[in-house]
């Protein structure tokens, strides 16, 4: 059962009580990423998220690590769009010693310059890393094209430009104007009992900053097309068209789309492009949902020499697609497939904090399992087919990243 309580700052908790397990996973849910940067502190959040791993008034950096691997835990955190999170996995004996800890990080985290150095030469080679893997970069550059100057294009490593500029005083602004009580989320999940909920107040409940949190500005959808020319050995394509935004009616019907079209080994463009004519080691497709919008993305990386033959056979599945719809028996499969994947996932405490923390950031609402699993069976032939017609148009954004940097010779203009 899950429990939502709401201090009197505005810091919201959500726990999960779990008796049948012996690890509790916390997690820090904090609603801001690079959607919320300017084009001057692109990267901001996600470096501010490895800074608090660098050292508090009370622990430093060894000190931070050796606190969880002392006890057998885990500790990370990531930076996406539109939240950041900070979470530890841990036995449920160990669960107020991981709470405590990350608390320090969060309130106490000195932002030392020799720490800011050496962490941005890290950050850096981060970025290096990221350029060395086309199949990732294609997707930034996919953002760039859909939202061009929107800062939902921004990517979330930041550039070395932006990075170079950043120092503790940076750091401290940007947390005073989104690390605020009412963009706080903590969310716990595990053998822990309400409580536990009171240890998380004595931390996080009496906090204080202004809430001066900028609104997200709705992104206009572009459809550009962005290519780079890079020495691959492969051509990296992607398409995007225009989605739905996290929490829309029609989310479900739209994963189902997903796991027949290219979201599943036993899907169309998988069992066309690579098991039928061997055009592909990897090819998908998959849905980004943000609060205002969302992409519908495919991906093929293929020879540059079949890049031509492999988007004409995408066109063609889509032409199907739309003329045809989907079969009965495709919904009906796609629905078992999602609500076994969706049962599987919720066995791991970290997958349940996960679900609870974004649910509450971004939707302030909480559904059961049993909820979902109906949205999933209440899914109909009719509604997919009618929603395939509205997301596959003659409008879309599109990347890529080739020896040529060359589209496919039947690509629009």
């Amino acid at each position: 059962m899950i429990t939502k309580h709401t201090c009197k700052n505005g810091v919201r908790i959500v726990t999960e009580n779990i008796p049948s397990v012996r690890s509790v996973a916390i997690g820090i849910w904090i609603g801001t990423g690079s959607r919320f940067e300017t084009k001057d502190n692109n990267g901001i959040s996600h470096f501010l998220e490895h800074m608090f791993f660098k050292g508090t008034k009370t622990r430093n950096a060894r000190e931070i690590a050796e606190s969880f691997d002392s006890i057998g835990g885990q500790v990370n955190a990531f930076t996406s769009k539109e939240y950041t999170c900070y979470y530890a996995k841990v036995l449920d004996n160990h669960a107020s010693h991981a709470l405590e800890t990350l608390s320090d990080m969060f309130f106490n985290s000195t932002f030392d310059e020799d720490e800011l150095l050496k962490e941005k030469n890290v950050v850096l080679e981060e970025i290096k890393m990221y350029e060395d893997t086309p199949d990732d970069i294609v997707h930034d550059l996919l953002s760039q094209a859909t939202y061009s100057h929107h800062p939902l294009a921004y990517p979330i490593l930041g550039t070395e430009d932006t990075l170079n500029t950043f120092n503790g005083d940076a750091l401290r602004a940007y947390m005073n104007e989104f690390y605020t009580p009412d963009n706080v989320v903590i969310s716990i999940a595990g053998n822990v009992d309400d409580s536990f909920i009171d240890e998380v107040e004595k931390y996080f409940g009496s906090f204080t900053a202004s809430n001066n949190k900028p609104q997200a500005q709705k992104p206009a959808f572009c459809t550009e097309k962005k290519a780079r020319k890079k020495k691959t050995e492969q051509a990296h394509l992607c398409i995007g068209y225009e989605g739905l935004p996290v929490g829309d009616k029609s989310i479900f019907d739209l994963i189902i789309i997903n796991n027949i079209f290219g979201g599943s080994m036993s899907s169309r463009l998988f069992q066309e492009v690579r098991e039928q004519r061997g055009l592909a080691y990897s090819v998908f497709s998959y849905h980004s949902a943000h609060l205002d919008t969302g992409v519908f993305n495919i991906y093929a990386g293929t020879a540059p020499g079949q890049l031509d033959e492999v988007y004409d056979t995408i066109s063609n599945i889509i032409g199907t697609l739309k003329e045809t719809g989907v079969t009965e028996k495709e919904v009906a499969n796609s629905k078992e497939q999602i609500k076994g994947s969706l049962m599987l996932s919720l066995e791991s405490t970290n997958s349940r904090m996960s679900r609870n923390g974004k649910h509450e950031l971004l939707l302030r609402k909480h559904r059961s399992l049993d909820e979902i699993l109906q949205s999933i069976d209440n899914v109909y032939k009719e509604n997919v087919d009618k929603l395939i017609r509205k997301i596959f148009t003659d409008d879309f954004s599109s990347s890529l990243i080739s020896p040529s940097g060359q589209f496919p010779k039947n690509f629009p203009n």
